[in-house]
Order: C-alpha cells, then sequence, then structure tokens
C-alpha cells in the first residue's frame, strides 16, 4: 500500500481571484477544495445546505484566510436559492472568477427496486442541481468576458457500479453538460471543466459506506489507498487556475484505478 504523500503547500495560484463553492461543509472534498483554494490566494466564499456544518467550516476557513468567509445556506434544488446565493456573494465581492460545483446527492438502490422518489432526488440535487449553479455563473461572468467553473463528477460516470445507477446517470449527465456547456460559453471567454475522482475517503463516506465496499473499492486502485480529499482539491484549483487556461469542456479522472 502506498502511503499518503506530503500535503502540498500554496503557490499562490488563485491569487486576486474569487471563488464560490458549493456544498463547502463538512470533511468531504467541497471544504478540501476550499481550504485548497484559501492557501492558494483566493477570497472563498462557501455554500452548503447544513447549517451547523457549514459554520464549522466557515471558522475552520477563516484560520486560514485570516478573516471570516462569507458563508450562505443554499439549496441548488431551489432557483430562488440559487439566485440569492449569486446575488450574495456578488455583493460581498463584486463579482465572481471562479464556481466550483461540489454539490451531488448518492445513495445504494438497485433500479428494480428504485422509488421514483430516490431516483429524482439524486438527480435534483447532482444533476439539475449542477445546472442552475452553471446556468447563474455563465450569465454573471459572460459580460465580464471571462470566469471558470469546475463541476465534480465521479468515475462512476463511466464505470459501471451496482447499487449506483441513479448516481452513474446524474454524473454522466453532469459530464455531458460540462462539455456542452463548454462549447457554448468559450464564446464568452469562459472555461469549463470536470473532475472525476473514483474513491476519496472522508469520515461522512465511511459512515454510508460498508467496510467490505470500501476494501473492495479500495482493491481496484493502484496505490492501494483511497485519494485524500485535499488530492481531489489539487486537480480542481489546477483547473480553476491559469495553468489550465487551453482546457474546456474536459473531464479530467482524478483517479489510480485499473481500467
Amino acid at each position: 500500500m502506498s502511503t499518503q504523500p506530503p500535503y502540498v503547500s500554496g503557490h499562490g495560484l488563485l491569487t486576486g481571484k474569487t471563488v464560490l463553492i458549493t456544498a463547502a461543509a463538512g470533511t468531504g472534498i467541497g471544504f478540501a477544495t476550499a481550504k485548497r483554494c484559501a492557501e492558494e490566494g483566493a477570497r472563498v466564499a462557501i455554500a452548503d445546505i447544513h447549517e451547523r456544518r457549514l459554520g464549522e467550516a466557515r471558522d475552520a476557513l477563516a484560520e486560514v484566510l485570516g478573516s471570516v468567509p462569507p458563508a450562505f445556506i443554499a439549496n441548488v434544488t431551489n432557483e430562488a436559492d440559487v439566485q440569492n446565493l449569486f446575488m450574495n456573494v456578488i455583493a460581498e465581492f463584486g463579482h465572481i472568477d471562479i464556481l466550483i460545483n461540489n454539490a451531488g446527492l448518492g445513495g445504494t438502490a438497485k433500479l428494480a427496486d428504485m422509488t421514483d422518489e430516490q431516483w429524482s432526488s439524486v438527480l435534483d440535487v447532482t444533476l439539475n442541481g449542477t445546472m442552475r449553479m452553471m446556468r447563474a455563473a455563465i450569465n454573471h461572468m459572460a459580460p465580464r468576458g471571462a470566469g471558470v467553473i469546475v463541476n465534480n463528477a465521479s468515475v462512476v460516470g463511466w464505470r459501471a457500479q451496482e447499487g449506483q445507477s441513479h448516481y452513474a446517470a446524474a454524473q454522466a449527465g453532469v459530464m455531458a453538460l460540462t462539455r456542452c456547456a463548454a462549447m457554448e460559453a468559450a464564446h464568452d471567454g469562459i472555461r469549463i471543466n470536470a473532475v472525476s475522482p473514483s474513491l476519496a475517503m472522508h469520515p461522512f463516506l465511511a459512515k454510508v459506506t460498508t467496510e467490505e465496499l470500501l476494501t473492495e473499492l479500495t482493491k481496484g486502485e493502484a496505490f492501494g489507498r483511497a485519494a485524500e480529499p485535499w488530492e481531489i482539491a489539487n486537480v480542481i484549483v489546477f483547473l480553476a487556475s491559469d495553468y489550465s487556461s487551453y482546457m474546456t469542456g474536459e473531464v479530467v479522472s482524478v483517479s489510480s484505478q485499473h481500467p
């Protein structure tokens, strides 16, 4: 099993940029990305639906930023919430340079047993919520002639996994949405890409996934371990930064899985 690599220090890749990150509460990829963006010099605003965890994330980020970042309760399945979120962040920062869409909802159910509610709830958060946030961001960024959107997808959008038909369909949709929207937004100087992680370990995932499944998934990873959330965040930061200036419509697999 490969040992965990050392944490990478910031290099000012996002200095002067304003970043909005959804689903940034808790201990997963969203918070890790918010922390990485702060360490790279960005001004960061975070949003989530969980008030207590959002407050905890805000306080933790304040230690990195040296000031309390704006944090907003927002439900990406609600268009009014999305519009209010953009209005509030723009009121704080003047504009948004980078949107990172991290909100998603999973679950496990075989298709034959799946209810309409199970299917719809996963699709509405993961795919429709991403669309709503992207639509608002593009309309904000286009008049400025610049902007970056990074979506968080999953390798299950490519690879079959039992019990994940709703989540896989949603993530495949996020990938297709990323590619198509990128072609449209390029005319306005906006870049849109996505990351597609395989397995990133954090306490919430451990809570909702059986130990047997985690062991099985880990065996498929070349390094013999799951990624740390900050390892996914590093790739998101790259896509958000000017180092990826010629990339748009790409879905980058952040994975060590065997084919």
